[in-house]
């Protein structure tokens, strides 16, 4: 019985991918294309290498932010904390290997640990004591705010002594190729979201539980049990980002973070995937996270001044999710 109904609702996502998706999809991909035209014609600097790496750069932390968060929309829930969670992670990466000295390697695992166990007490919070995901998050995203400030004394941790840690980010492992390190750890992320998603149990639970959360009990699925999986895995995907930000700053910096997760479920929303859960696809957030990149460079590269930016930015969010309403209406 779990089998079929894991099977059924796979065979819905890929219905899914045939129709509404895909056409997100590649309307989200067209205006991708439209805004990169746009600001190509505005500025002849936009197409410039350096400044088309500083986009993929800045598509990084709130890319994987955004692909973590991409499974606890499809379950039908929301996740607030994913900003100042990844704060809160770059404050305990800092700890780990400038205040404790534990080597590099280690200081790592523990910063995206620290961002499972944030994932992790969301999860219990929403899953076993049944508080609803927008009032979990929020008090977890206060929490998170709180702990790195107390933590770190309300002062940024430097890794300026520690060898490597701005390498993670900044540096480059392919030999006589200027990208970053940070755009190929976002893209490696993608491939694993992918896999988790469209390959494993994890993704078939994912969507099942977002299409349908009690006829997903009812067939004998431990709905309680993979909720918590799903949300702890996303806070991995917090941690990875908290070590990318932390290592692009070289700086743990605790008043941070506030505001990136709006962008990231933006980004989440342009690429497809549904508020109301049940739909979505990583491909699509990795396109609208670039999406959301694109317009934050081009404003600035056109000289935009910031408040104006942020006005932008705020009118984007508006429309993904009225946008995403109208999908949901349709459907």
């Amino acid at each position: 019985m779990t089998t079929d109904i894991a099977n059924s609702h796979a065979t819905a996502q890929k219905k899914y991918f045939k129709g509404t998706g895909a056409l997100q999809q590649i309307l989200a991909f067209a205006s991708l294309i439209i805004l990169i035209i746009f600001f190509s014609i505005a500025s002849d600097n936009f197409l410039h290498w350096s400044n088309i790496e500083g986009i993929l750069l800045s598509t990084t932390v709130i890319g994987i932010l955004a692909l973590g968060t991409t499974f606890v929309i499809i379950t039908g829930g929301i996740d607030l904390s994913i900003g100042t969670g990844m704060t809160l992670t770059s404050v305990m990466t800092g700890v780990f290997i400038v205040y404790l000295g534990l080597p590099l390697s280690v200081g790592i695992i523990g910063g995206i640990l620290s961002g499972a166990c944030i994932g992790f007490i969301s999860g219990f919070s929403v899953s076993i004591l049944r508080i609803p995901p927008f009032i979990a998050t929020l008090a977890m995203m206060m929490i998170a705010e709180g702990l790195s400030l107390v933590i770190s004394g309300a002062s940024p941790i430097y890794f300026s002594d520690i060898e490597g840690f701005n390498s993670i980010a900044l540096g480059s492992v392919i030999p006589g190729i200027s990208i970053p390190n940070a755009i190929l750890v976002f893209f490696f992320m993608v491939l694993i979201g992918w896999v988790l998603l469209s390959k494993t149990i994890v993704g078939r639970y994912t969507f099942a539980i977002g299409s349908n959360e009690e006829a997903t009990r009812l067939s004998g699925i431990n709905v309680k049990k993979w909720k918590l999986i799903i949300y702890t895995i996303a806070g991995c995907f917090t941690g990875v980002a908290g070590v990318i930000m932390a290592s692009r700053l070289n700086s743990a910096q605790p008043a941070l973070g506030m505001g990136y997760e709006l962008e990231a479920i933006a980004a989440v929303v342009i690429g497809g995937t549904s508020l109301s859960g049940g739909k979505g696809s990583l491909i699509g957030t990795m396109i609208g996270a670039l999406i959301m990149s694109v317009l934050t460079n081009g404003l600035r590269i056109m000289s935009i001044p910031q408040e104006w930016q942020t006005v932008v930015i705020g009118f984007v969010i508006l429309l993904a999710v009225y946008f995403d309403m109208l999908r949901k209406k349709n459907a």
